[in-house]
């Protein structure tokens, strides 16, 4: 028996199986994690999250099989085996990003013909009602964040991600994968670039981690993408992964890619921004040390050559961006009150201590790179000006990442 807190399985699948022996391989990676099984067994209502959702015309494949997607056979072989090993009801949910209007998910979406197969509710993250939810703790960035209610009366939540290199994250697995899940609407949701931030979303991703606590984390290999989350390069690695946790599952997942999951930014792959595997780790929350972990694997790394985040801006130009985003942070905190005096109830971009633009919503601006104007290695910091701060931003996340970088002086 081992005396280890989390329990990582991977497992060679060739990428051109065939439905039944994909469904098999996942049965054997999973059947290990007794933990994961005890506790969706004895669930009367599950949530899944699938790295899948994104206009069918734009799917792209690699090798036969989705590359930036979770695989329809994948998806299949993890429905069949939950309906096989308990009777909760399903649900999936997720948000619709590539639509204008209000961000409504299409009736035609392309995993429908899934969910109905296998008679799953699916919930549209994006669309009330919603719910609060506090961070247990406190959280590492907000200390509560507004999710779908769908996750109010759930007994267990699973995740399903495509092993991906991030631009901002360096890695996008099971834990990147609950990035889908914040409505992205105002006035009840941010607009995906308030979360999507430098500095924030290494931080935001351990928060929603920490409240919704996948029991069940499966990673597809089949095939692979390097450099970046949309429109990188595809690999083949023939791999399935499964874990009890999502942070020592993605650390596994990271491993097997060829880098080090305790890294941290400017270390690739975390070019751009720190590893939130490892915040998550620090806070507690899971672990990056694979000595820690009941880790055995058919695949040695690295599963694939050249797993790297792309490099789209110069690191001196990165550096520059975190530091001021840091310093308009922690402006922010020092002038709150006469921030809310002038603009209490809207959202502000602020760059330099001064504000560029201001209003109830910015998700339908320009993007970062033309509302900074002239000033392209200053970052612009989004923020909304609540009399109340009923999200609880953690600001002294900007003095650390300062310290940790090795910056000084004040805002």
């Amino acid at each position: 028996m081992s005396n280890h807190d989390y329990t990582v399985r991977a497992l060679r699948c060739d990428h051109q199986s065939n439905d039944e022996e994909i469904y098999q391989t996942l049965k054997r990676v999973t059947e290990p994690l007794h933990g994961s099984w005890s506790r969706l067994e004895r669930a009367r209502k599950v949530v899944l999250k699938f790295n899948m959702m994104f206009p069918t015309e734009r799917i792209k494949y690699h090798a036969g099989r989705r590359q930036e997607l979770v695989d329809d056979a994948v998806a299949r072989a993890v429905l069949r085996l939950l309906r096989e090993r308990t009777r909760a009801e399903l649900f999936a949910t997720d948000t619709f990003s590539r639509g204008g209007g209000d961000y409504r998910t299409p009736d035609d979406f392309n995993f429908r013909p899934l969910l109905d197969e296998f008679g799953v509710t699916y919930d549209d993250s994006n669309m009330a009602p919603f719910a609060t939810y506090e961070v247990p703790g406190g959280g590492c960035m907000f200390d509560r964040y507004t999710l779908s209610a769908v996750f109010q009366d759930a007994d267990e939540v699973v995740s399903v991600a495509k092993m991906k290199n991030h631009l901002f994250m360096g890695v996008t697995l099971t834990t990147k994968n609950l990035f889908g899940l914040p409505p992205m609407k105002p006035p009840e949701g941010r607009t995906r670039t308030y979360y999507h931030h430098l500095i924030r979303l290494s931080y935001v991703l351990p928060d929603l981690a920490l409240i919704t606590r996948p029991c069940l984390n499966i990673i597809d290999g089949l095939t692979a993408q390097r450099g970046r989350e949309w429109g990188g390069e595809g690999r083949i690695c023939d791999t399935l992964m499964a874990g009890d946790h999502p942070i020592a599952t993605d650390a596994c997942g990271a491993h097997l890619m060829g880098h080090d999951p305790a890294a941290d930014w400017p270390t690739p792959p975390f070019r751009r921004d720190r590893n939130h595997l490892l915040i998550a780790a620090q806070r507690g929350f899971g672990t990056v040390n694979l000595h820690e972990i009941d880790f055995q694997s058919e695949v040695e790394p690295p599963l694939a050559p050249d797993f790297d985040a792309d490099a789209m801006d110069a690191p001196e130009t990165v550096t520059s961006w975190r530091l001021s985003a840091c310093e308009q942070g922690l402006y922010y905190r020092d002038h709150q009150q006469e921030l809310i005096e002038r603009f209490g109830g809207q959202f502000i971009y602020l760059q330099d201590g001064e504000v560029v633009w201001h209003g109830e919503d910015p998700s339908r601006l320009d993007s970062r790179r033309v509302l900074s104007g002239d000033k392209k290695d200053r970052a612009l910091w989004l923020k909304l000006v609540d009399p109340d701060e009923r999200e609880g931003e953690r600001f002294e996340v900007y003095e650390e990442c300062m310290r940790l970088a090795g910056w000084t002086g004040s805002a």
